[in-house]
């Protein structure tokens, strides 16, 4: 699912508010906020047609705390990427075109920045610690990670996402066959 883990360069801590965002050196991966947001989607895309899905359903289709998915939904549908009916029959659907919601405006409104390091955020820049960003080696790979990892969110619209079948190999194109077999960190 444009791999779960792909490319989510900031702090996978979900407790965070928006807008403020906690940076370490730990794991780059997709947040579970943004996650499971994603895969809700793709499963309210794929039953399009069949009326507004309930939150245990998607829940339970999902294996997502319904708690949690509860509160990913609310900010979806105060965005405008959702809404609700209520009732009997009652639950979410779209109400924006998935094919007008691009992957990245979903990540950046469940998370905020997208970017491996606090100095190359585009929209919550922060300082690092080294002595000269101007001169940074560091920081000049990472503004070619955002830019890259920003060209394929950006692009990927939730239609798209919708329609992708999924890979069951974890390198699927044979691309790791030495971080696979314990050679590469």
């Amino acid at each position: 699912m444009l791999g779960a883990r792909l490319a989510r360069m900031f702090d996978p801590c979900n407790d965070h508010p928006v807008g403020r965002r906690c940076w370490h050196n730990g794991h780059v991966r997709l947040s579970r906020r943004s996650e499971y947001g994603l895969r809700a989607l793709v499963d309210l895309i794929r039953h399009e047609g069949h009326g507004p899905i309930s939150l245990g359903a998607l829940a339970q289709r999902n294996n997502l705390p319904p708690k949690f998915l509860e509160q990913i939904m609310a900010r979806l549908k105060a965005a405008g990427i959702l809404r609700t009916t209520l009732g009997a029959h009652g639950g979410y659907a779209m109400a924006e075109r998935p094919e007008n919601v691009s992957v990245g405006r979903v990540i950046r409104l469940l998370d905020g920045a997208l970017a491996p390091l606090p100095c190359v955020s585009l929209r919550y820049y922060g300082t690092c610690s080294c002595p000269d960003e101007a001169t940074c080696a560091l920081r000049d790979v990472m503004l070619d990670v955002r830019d890259s990892m920003l060209a394929i969110l950006d692009r990927e619209t939730l239609a798209q996402l919708a329609a992708r079948e999924g890979r069951a190999s974890i390198d699927p194109r044979g691309l790791h066959a030495d971080a696979l077999a314990g050679r590469r960190p």
